[in-house]
Parts: C-alpha cells; sequence; structure tokens
C-alpha cells in the first residue's frame, strides 16, 4: 500500500470568540474530504500493523491522535496530566492441580480439584481463598425472588437441576446470583462422575482480559459424586431441593464451604485511550460534557495471506479519524459550545469493548456529568447519502438529530432509524459502555460490508467526500447539544430496559 506523509496537519486553537452562524459553518467547512483522507491514509497504513491491541501500532496511532489535539490546542484527558488512559491487560492461566473446592460437614472434608471433579466458569480469581458458612439455594427460583435474598458476602451452595433444559429463566437466575454480590458460588451439578469427566480440561485454557479493578463473585462448578460425602454428613438431599415448587434458600448449620483458585500471570501490558478536552465557554455549563467516541484499534495480522495486514480504514480509522477532524472543528474561533466536548479514542473494542468499558468505569471525568455520547464506528462506505444512528428511539437525542439534519440540508446526508434491529448492534460498540451508566448515546454507523473485518478494508475504499458530510451534520449536532440549556432526557422505557437491568 502507498505510505503516506504527515504534513501540513497542523490547527491551532484560537482565542475564545462568539459564536455565529458564520463561524459554525467556517469550523464546519475545516472538515473537508481531502484531510480525512489523508489522515486515514496515515493510520490505516501497512506500517501500523492492523492495530491489533496492544501492539506497537495501536501505540502508534495513539500518539498520533494526541499529537493532533495538542496541535489543536485542546487539553490533556487522560491520567496524570497526559493524553493517554492506560487499563491493565493480563494472560493467565488456572493451575488445575493447586485450585479446589472443599467442603466440611460432620468431620467429613471432601476436595473437588479443578484436574478431576471441578471446573472454573467465571468471575474474579482472589487472591486468597474464599471461606465461610454455606447457604444452599435452589429449587423453583426466578430473578425477582434471589434479588430479595441475603446473599452478600455469603458463599453460595447452588443446586439447579442439570437434567432439565437450560432456559432464558435459568440463565436470568444465575446472573441475578452473580449480582447479589456472594463471596462465591459452587454449582453442584448432578452429573454421573464419568459423563462428568468429560466436562474438565486437561489443561486450563489461558484467559485474556483487562484488570476493571472491579471484583466479580467467582463461579465454579462442582460434580455432585465429588462432595456426596460431605452433603449426607449435612443432611441434604439435593434432590430434594432441586424438585421443589418454591424458591429454596437456607442456611445449613455446620457445613463449610471454601473455594481456593491458583492463578498463574502469563503476560501483562498495558493499552492506551487517547483522551482530549476542550473546555467549554459558559461558567456553569463547561462543567458538563458532551463525548465524541471512537476506537481506534482493529484485528491486527491474519497470517498466512500473501496480505496479511489487515488495515482496518473503515473499521474504525473512519471513526478514529472522525473524531479528530472533529476535535480540529470546535477548536476554530467562535466554535467552542458551552458545554465542554472529550475527543475519546479508545482501544480494545475488538477484545469486547476493553478500553471503553475501563473508561467507563474510571472516567476522567464525572460519568453523571457526561450528558451524551456521540460513537462513531465505521462511517466511510456504502450508501453516499445516507447514515445510520442507533439509539434515536431511546432519548430525546433522536429528536434532536432530526432537528439538526432537517435543518443542513445542504449536507446532502440522512440521518435514519436503525435498520437492522435483529444484529443488536446497540449492544455491540463503544456506546454501550456509556449507556449502561445512564449516558444517553448515539452510535453512527454506515453498516458492514464484504470488506469487513479483512485484508480488504483498505484507504482507497473509504467515499471520504461521504464521510466529511456525516461529520459536518455531526459537528451541528455537537453545537446543538453543547449550547442548549437542557440536558438530553432518555425515554422511561428505555432508561428501565438498558440503564437499570445493566445495573
Amino acid at each position: 500500500m502507498r505510505r503516506f506523509v504527515l504534513a501540513g496537519l497542523v490547527l491551532l486553537a484560537g482565542p475564545v470568540a462568539a459564536q455565529t452562524a458564520h463561524s459554525k459553518g467556517t469550523a464546519a467547512a475545516s472538515i473537508t474530504a481531502a484531510d480525512v483522507a489523508q489522515r486515514i491514509g496515515i493510520i490505516a497504513d501497512d506500517s501500523m500493523m492492523g492495530r491489533d491491541t496492544p501492539s506497537p501500532g495501536l501505540e502508534a496511532t495513539a500518539k498520533y491522535v494526541a499529537d493532533q489535539f495538542r496541535r489543536f490546542g485542546l487539553t490533556p484527558g487522560g491520567e496524570n496530566g497526559t493524553w493517554f488512559q492506560r487499563y491493565p491487560i493480563s494472560r493467565r492461566k488456572l493451575d488445575l492441580v493447586r485450585s479446589r473446592v472443599v467442603l466440611q460437614s460432620g468431620g467429613v472434608t471432601d476436595v473437588a480439584r479443578f484436574d478431576r471433579s471441578a471446573r472454573f466458569l467465571q468471575g474474579t480469581v482472589p487472591e486468597h481463598a474464599d471461606s465461610g458458612p454455606a447457604v444452599l439455594l435452589g429449587g423453583a427460583l426466578t430473578p425477582d425472588a434471589v434479588s430479595r435474598m441475603p446473599l452478600r458476602d455469603r458463599m453460595v451452595l447452588f443446586v439447579p437441576d442439570f437434567s432439565k433444559t437450560v432456559d432464558q429463566t435459568a440463565a436470568q437466575v444465575s446472573r441475578a446470583i452473580r449480582l447479589a454480590g456472594p463471596k462465591a458460588v459452587v454449582i453442584v451439578a448432578n452429573v454421573d462422575s464419568e459423563p462428568y469427566s468429560h466436562r474438565i480440561p486437561r489443561d486450563a485454557p489461558p484467559r485474556t482480559a483487562i484488570d476493571l479493578k472491579l471484583l466479580s463473585p467467582p463461579v465454579v462448578e462442582v460434580g455432585e459424586f465429588a462432595v456426596a460425602g460431605g452433603l449426607r454428613a449435612a443432611h441434604l438431599d439435593l434432590s430434594q431441593v432441586r424438585a421443589s415448587t418454591a424458591p429454596v434458600m437456607r442456611e445449613v448449620p455446620g457445613l463449610m464451604l471454601t473455594v481456593e483458585l491458583r492463578d498463574s500471570v502469563l503476560l501483562a501490558r498495558t493499552a492506551p485511550n487517547t483522551v482530549g478536552i476542550l473546555e467549554g465557554s459558559d461558567p456553569k455549563l463547561k462543567q458538563e460534557y458532551l463525548i465524541y467516541s471512537a476506537h481506534m484499534d482493529h484485528i491486527g495480522i491474519t497470517p498466512g495471506l500473501p496480505d496479511s495486514i489487515n488495515n482496518g480504514a473503515d473499521d474504525d480509522g473512519s471513526g478514529t479519524i472522525g473524531v479528530v477532524e472533529l476535535a480540529g472543528a470546535f477548536s476554530r474561533p467562535g466554535a467552542r459550545p458551552r458545554r465542554s466536548i472529550v475527543f475519546l479514542t479508545v482501544s480494545g473494542e475488538e477484545k469486547g469493548l476493553w478500553g471503553s468499558r475501563y473508561f467507563s468505569e474510571h472516567p476522567t471525568v464525572p460519568i453523571h456529568q457526561v450528558v451524551a455520547d456521540l460513537n462513531i464506528d465505521m462511517i466511510g462506505r456504502n450508501w453516499p447519502d445516507t447514515i445510520v444512528a442507533i439509539g434515536k428511539e431511546h432519548s430525546d437525542l433522536g429528536t434532536t438529530l432530526e432537528r439538526v439534519n432537517r435543518a443542513h440540508p445542504e449536507l446532502g446526508m440522512t440521518a435514519i432509524d436503525d435498520i437492522w434491529p435483529e444484529e443488536r448492534f446497540y449492544f455491540r460498540s463503544d456506546h454501550y459502555n456509556f449507556a449502561r451508566k445512564g449516558v444517553p448515546i448515539l452510535f453512527f454507523f454506515n453498516g458492514v460490508h464484504p470488506d469487513y473485518h479483512q485484508v480488504t478494508d483498505s484507504p482507497d475504499k473509504i467515499n471520504s467526500e461521504k464521510e466529511a458530510r456525516i461529520l459536518k451534520l455531526l459537528f451541528y449536532l455537537g453545537q446543538e447539544l453543547g449550547n442548549t440549556a437542557q440536558r438530553p432526557k432518555w425515554k422511561p422505557e428505555s432508561y428501565r430496559e438498558i440503564v437499570e437491568d445493566a445495573s
């Protein structure tokens, strides 16, 4: 691929000036197809090696974005006065031989080992063993019934019926148990030893994840045959519990549970989010923030192909450069709105929304002061005159967008509703981590195409003229949201479904 040289991209922010229609129009006009094409060519070049998380190419991209923010006169919005928020990534592996579940009752001690009769399902591997008196859970449980049970900091012995088909209610019950805040959850599986042995991994697979500094209870499963002696000593008949037509929760006097997990760290790295802030012009409203977000990572290299580098020009070079272009436009004289704006490019989206999840849990600005997130993920392909705005129906941001769109017919760009609701894109990009925290969102997305997650998602296929018009629409939308006295409001039913359910 052709290599681009960074030149002529310096744009210094001028002094705060009064906003006029002319100054805003001039600022919007600074977003050009040529700039979009040149900048995407830089971060989606072969030299970035596909911007995997973590990788040198991702670091170079983060630095490039920070350099642009600096040139625009933004304020660093990362950690310790820098442009970056770094989050920890670790690759860990459970030591099956040294990990165990111990059940003690009436002088009987049963040990279920993870290389024979137990398996780790999910949660945080604690530094020290979790231990305490058991509380028994089973019967006809519902999520609502579980939510009213005093399970916080308890050792839960959960006995579902493995002879029944797992349905949606069962999954919701398991989630409700975890959210109730127990120390640990031990699931007892009524499966015979021979078939159960096939459930046990011969070697624990490595787990790569970010450390959110949030503890979630370890959830483990043991075969009932491995702890049968201790259960008998505690006078427990789990078949009766499973057959109960009512929810069961009861203390089991004298029954002690211990979950001891041993982990080894194979790799410890960090990855960057890049954060720049433009302070608002209003003494009061500048304490509130509008966020423009996009993910700067992609999927890296696909070995074995003649062209093995996944450039990620549309996914999400287009969104990353969109945030950069918007930062430049808002930094122009007379374009600064009353509210402050956070320009955020995150990483790890392709791994599971890592960077945005970390930022939403450890925000560098108060999350309750964020009025909206406008997320940009793939806006450089497909239809020349249409962009999908996912999330319009969940808040009055949709009405505001439609009003702004009507006011700018010269852009030749129409923002439409989600046309793929069955794909659940609302839950699949970085905006969701803000929505679950109560921040109204809009997600701008042109849909996938045959080059999605392929080495053929290259800069030459970007319609930069189309993208420039979308970004101008987003600029005018940001002006409206940055200057209006009222914050955006959720639709009550959407708030219950998205925010309250997530919490």
